[in-house]
This record gives structure tokens, sequence and C-alpha cells, in this order.
């Protein structure tokens, strides 16, 4: 996901119809999602409730193609999937919210 914004308090990820919202002020992360025109319910969540920060990733049997995704796992089990569009892109994603949450990869 491209970083829209990166500042010490703050970072916000893009890609395509997902938003991840990384928040320290407010203590939350935030995820945005769009359906066509429709946006989602965002989905919300404390910042200390996130454990892990992960590379998912699987082979479509079709086409054989590698599909990628950050994973943020929560203390609950839930894991919030941002898509990457490659495993590089997944890696510079993952890396940038382990810098700003300040977890060892």
């Amino acid at each position: 996901m491209p970083v829209a914004e990166s500042t010490p308090r703050r970072l916000v990820l893009k890609s395509g119809p997902t938003t991840l919202t990384l928040d320290k002020d407010a203590g939350k992360a935030s995820m945005q999602r769009k359906l066509l025109i429709w946006k989602l319910k965002p989905v919300e969540a404390a910042l200390s409730d996130i454990s892990d920060v992960t590379i998912d990733s699987a082979v479509d049997r079709a086409s054989g193609v590698e599909i990628c995704h950050t994973m943020l796992i929560q203390r609950t089990g839930e894991g919030w999937a941002l898509p990457a569009p490659d495993r590089k892109g997944a890696e510079t994603d993952a890396a940038a919210i382990r810098d700003f949450l300040a977890r060892p990869a």
C-alpha cells in the first residue's frame, strides 16, 4: 500500500478501496473499505490490541499468481487483511506498520 501520510503520531496506508489509519493520539487503528460506490462501516481497534504484523501469501490455483496481504493480528485472534500488489509491497507495508508501532520484525 502506498503510504498516504506518515508522521510520528499518524500513519495512513491506502490500497485501492482500503484505507488503514493508525493514530497514536486517539490510540486507535481504523480500517475503512469501499464496495463499489458505498463506504462500508469502518472497523476500529485499540493500537495496544495489535499483537503482531505478518505477511500472508497464497498462490491462486487457476492463474498461479502469488497473492499477498499484510495482516494485523489482534490479541483476540481477529486479523485484518490489507491487500498488497506483490510480496515486496506487503513487506514494505508491514515494515512501516512495525516501525510506527515500535515492534520488532
